[in-house]
């Protein structure tokens, strides 16, 4: 079950980019609108990884590596090669060219769990930058949630659709032992044009390419007739994207040296 409000809410968990989570109300909130701001996705700015759902994997893969991490293997766009330093936002302006994950685009709303009623709550960031007084667009109307909240839920909903359907995908990799370690290596060029010594960037998780050849061809056909395949290859396919960071990591640093 999801709702709009909460009363002493037992809210659980921490979420990204979220530094005041409050569950949305018409008592708290019941004057506040959204105003439109300059860079919208400055906030992404922060952080080097943005977790993705199973189903962006094609579209991310034409940016980013597609990658897994931690101990449950979540699933990330993978941004910058070190912790807090974002390749694809300058000045708080994302590249045109960048997809943009849709665990930012709810940004600033997001569902939070209420343990004691066992359900799910829509909360805004309160300290996001888009809320004002009497904003233009209203977040409710009189009592009621206004329709641009309504599409927020709406949107929210369809991320927690993909959130299950994602664990549900990594569990399946888990369970045919797809996974491997993987790293990230960059050698560097010597000013006599020799190579240096090569730099690990990343470990992370990935799908065993031999692993998956050696699975019975009876569950690579289930695997390709559910889907899983297909985002199976996109995730390999973007690993080639670590080239691309490397090359803006290398712009971005030769642009500061010149300043």
């Amino acid at each position: 079950m999801t709702d709009t409000t909460a009363q002493n809410a037992g809210l659980t968990g921490t979420v990204l980019f979220y530094s005041q989570p409050e569950p949305l109300s018409v008592e708290a909130h019941g004057k506040l609108g959204v105003k439109p701001v300059d860079k919208p996705y400055a906030f992404i700015g922060q952080t080097n990884i943005v977790p993705l759902t199973v189903t962006e994997f094609a579209p991310a893969a034409l940016s980013y590596p597609v990658i897994f991490v931690g101990e449950t293997k979540q699933p990330v766009a993978a941004m910058g090669l070190s912790a807090n330093d974002n390749l694809f936002v300058t000045d708080g302006d994302i590249r045109s060219d960048a997809y943009i994950p849709a665990y930012a685009r709810r940004y600033p709303f997001v569902f939070a769990n209420d343990d004691a009623q066992q359900r799910m709550i829509l909360c805004i960031d309160r300290a996001a930058p888009y809320f004002v007084e009497g904003g233009e667009t209203p977040l409710f109307e009189g009592n009621e949630p206004s329709a641009y909240v309504k599409n927020a839920m709406e949107f929210c909903n369809n991320f927690e659709q993909e959130r299950i359907r994602t664990e549900s995908f990594v569990a399946l990799l888990n369970e045919l032992d797809l996974f491997e370690v993987k790293e990230a290596n960059f050698t560097p060029r010597n000013p006599d044009g020799t190579p240096g010594t090569p730099q690990k960037l990343a470990e992370y998780f990935a799908v065993s390419e031999d692993k998956l050849k050696k699975l019975p061809a009876k569950k690579l056909a289930e695997l390709r007739d559910n889907g899983a395949l297909g985002q199976i290859y996109a995730h390999l396919v973007s690993l080639a994207g670590w080239d691309r960071l490397i090359a803006l990591a290398v712009s971005r640093q030769a642009a500061a040296d010149k300043a």
